[in-house]
């Protein structure tokens, strides 16, 4: 079947977004005039939206902002810019690159997104052409790496099994560029490719000659896709929506479970907005992944809620329609039915950190990235010695879905100078730190998002600071629970899949949750609402040492909370605010 776009409206007329991207001729808009103005905002709102398809937002420091009001000048704009790295994976070349163009045109950091890509944050507007260019230049690209299209596919770093990985890693780059957009724009804008004006601007009952699988009004909203190998499900593969579980036997890749209808975010208050995990649907054959992917995309394409953008994810098409209709609308438009799903097990969704020597003979080195952000601080000169690693690296660097860096692929003869540079730069293999702190994960938040309404990547090591003790007193200091913060509820880091989980509220101010699957196959439940420090620290110590007296053996934080009665199992994401 073809890639017929039908667009079945919901609930009312498409939002102002919707006739935004229609009107930007293929996400052109009037970017070009824009960028040429050099006054630092002037930006209109169909280029701010446009931008996040091109791999970047407008934001502007909060920390300065009342000030700078104050003082009668504008906010002080500067640009994030997003790098897609399917499966996180890059050459030291490309490192190298990105670390340089930090330094030049940016804030002098880099982070490691909770989708294994690279973000760039304080870019300046006069700046951004350059630097996508040079991103280009070492053959990455920054195109969607935002907006509503199909964003940066993660997969498992996998480094005991490297064989398997380089399977799946092969999967996250043939799905990245087979479903990124066609659209000559980015290369018009950035590249200066040669501009292509004659593009048609309504929505044609046929093909689309320009996007011919997301037409000219793109997807309703966000699109991710995540592919685990088991025992492993460190890229919270449920939270996905579009999933894949790679299925091994006798140690050869025979294929994938899939799983639909996966997201984490939601609204404060808005009970019609909710977590939700995804709903595993079958089992397909390596040759059909593409397919699977392509033909899932363009039913949210067209039956995916136009008219509201809270309720315009996948998983509420999903549960709108329901799973058995997914499947059949699947199956017509592949032209064949998916196989049963086959048995698998999860175990985890953290990292192992330190050596582990791979399958092909070579090393791999997880370090431990707190909160992901690459940057040089009193007693660990991180962002200097990765720097001095990718000078003499022979692999690989792979970005973790936990926000930490594995140096890969190392041979035999290097492994001793590596970690003599580890070493003399005071860069952490995990072993130093707490098994609370390697299972954080937390967002960016403030000062730079324009969505945070508290902090989460600056606050999380100042709270974890305060639980460590309480945990080293109940002998739980050596225990693993995944405990997650995010500024909003738009869930970056994955808040709703942490055994103990914050998302803010107001400035100091979160939602507690707790009694999220270890492994990442349930959700966690509200427990708390609107409390600060002193009250999560009086929260947590007793039922910590509850937890350390009562547990039975080998039973993780978020299954004991159920058990003990503090909060109820999510069955689905409608009961998770209650």
């Amino acid at each position: 079947m073809a890639n017929r776009q039908k667009v079945v409206p919901i609930g009312g007329p498409p939002s102002d977004v919707e006739d935004l991207k229609l009107e930007s001729n293929y996400l052109r808009g009037s970017l070009e005039e824009t960028l040429a103005n050099r006054i630092t905002g002037g930006m209109t709102e169909l280029d701010n939206r446009l931008m996040k398809f091109h791999g970047s937002y407008m934001q502007d420091d909060r920390d300065v902002r009342n000030e700078r009001q104050k003082q009668k000048l504008e906010p002080s704009y500067q640009f994030m810019l997003r790098i897609v790295t399917p499966g996180g994976v890059t050459t030291p070349e490309q490192w190298l690159e990105i670390d340089k163009l930090a330094q030049k045109y940016g804030s002098g950091s880099i982070r490691f997104t909770t989708r294994q890509a690279f973000q760039l944050h304080g870019i300046l507007k006069w700046n951004l052409k350059r630097t996508i260019k040079q991103v280009n230049d070492v053959m990455l690209t920054t195109l969607a790496a935002c907006g509503d299209v199909n964003r940066n596919v993660m997969c498992n770093p996998n480094p005991d099994q490297s064989d398997i990985h380089s399977e799946v890693f092969k999967w996250s780059e043939e799905l990245t560029t087979h479903l990124a957009p066609r659209t000559p724009a980015y290369h018009e804008i950035w590249l200066d490719g040669e501009k292509v004006n004659d593009a048609p601007q309504v929505i044609t009952p046929g093909d689309d000659p320009v996007e011919p699988m997301y037409g000219p009004v793109y997807l309703p909203r966000k699109f991710k896709i995540g592919i685990a190998v088991p025992p492993s499900n460190d890229v919270d593969v449920f939270s996905q929506d579009l999933g894949y579980i790679a299925i091994v036997e006798n140690g050869k890749l025979v294929g994938f479970n899939v799983s639909v209808g996966g997201g984490m975010g939601m609204t404060h208050g808005d009970t019609s907005t909710y977590p939700q995990l995804g709903k595993i649907i079958g089992f397909c054959r390596p040759e059909q992944v593409l397919n699977v992917a392509e033909k899932t995309i363009t039913i949210q394409r067209d039956y995916g809620n136009r008219s509201v953008r809270k309720n315009a994810r996948f998983k509420y098409t999903i549960d709108r329609h329901g799973l058995d209709w997914f499947k059949e609308e699947l199956a017509e438009r592949m032209g064949e039915s998916l196989e049963p799903a086959r048995p698998f097990n999860f175990e985890n969704t953290g990292d192992r950190y330190g050596w582990i020597k791979g399958k092909n003979g070579k090393w791999n080195v997880t370090l431990y990235i707190q909160s992901g952000r690459i940057i040089d601080s009193e007693g660990c000169e991180l962002m200097t010695g990765l720097r001095e690693i990718a000078k003499i690296h022979k692999g690989d660097f792979r970005l973790t879905a936990n926000q930490n860096l594995m140096i890969a692929n190392i041979p035999a003869g290097q492994k001793k100078k590596i970690q003599g540079l580890l070493e003399q730069y005071g860069i952490s293999e995990g072993s130093t730190e707490s098994a609370l702190r390697r299972s954080a994960l937390s967002c960016v938040a403030l000062p730079t998002c324009g969505l945070a309404m508290a902090e989460a990547e600056r606050y999380m090591p100042s709270l974890l600071e305060k639980l460590e003790p309480i945990l080293a007193d109940a002998g739980l200091q050596d225990k693993e629970i995944n405990i997650r913060m995010t500024g909003c509820p738009n869930g970056c880091a994955r808040p709703a899949l942490g055994e103990i989980a914050f998302i803010g509220k107001a400035v100091g101010k979160y939602n507690m949750y707790m009694g999220a699957g270890f492994s990442g196959d349930r959700l966690s439940k509200l427990y708390r609402e609107n409390i600060g420090e002193a009250e999560i620290i009086d929260t947590l110590k007793p039922i910590i040492k509850h937890y350390a007296t009562d547990r039975a053996k080998d039973e993780h934080f978020g299954d004991f909370v159920i058990r003990a009665g503090y909060v109820e199992a999510v069955t689905d994401g409608t009961n998770f605010h209650a």
